[in-house]
């Protein structure tokens, strides 16, 4: 994946409408997860059903949207009611390749810090 050195992994904590493109993800971002779109980190989401996924990541110059569909299975999200969930790229690794990989913890009332 295209991440910089010092970029975060942020996993919204509750599932979102996968027809949302660039801008309601970005809207979603500002606005549920009060993080900075632009600031270079990748912010993930999840379908109800938990078999699809989008990954939106600014890289200065544009926005990247990633979308993988599972053909069968489904992602084993991190529990969170709440908030957002931060990885590690082994837990990213895990997750997308179908591991559960190590517990996340949630965070409350995350606030990410962004560029500023």
């Amino acid at each position: 994946m295209w991440l910089s050195p010092g970029s975060r992994i942020w996993l919204a904590a509750a599932p979102v409408d996968m027809r949302l493109g660039f801008d309601g993800l970005a809207a979603k971002v500002q606005g549920v997860l009060a993080a900075d779109p632009f600031c270079g980190h990748a912010f993930v989401f999840r379908n109800r059903r938990g078999d699809r996924l989008k990954l939106l990541l600014w890289d200065g110059l544009g926005f990247w949207l990633i979308y993988r569909r599972l053909d069968q299975g489904r992602l084993h999200w991190p529990r969170a009611d709440t908030g957002t969930v931060e990885l590690s790229a082994a837990q990213w690794a895990m997750l997308v390749e179908g591991g559960r990989g190590p517990r996340c913890r949630p965070l409350k009332n995350a606030r990410l810090h962004c560029c500023k």
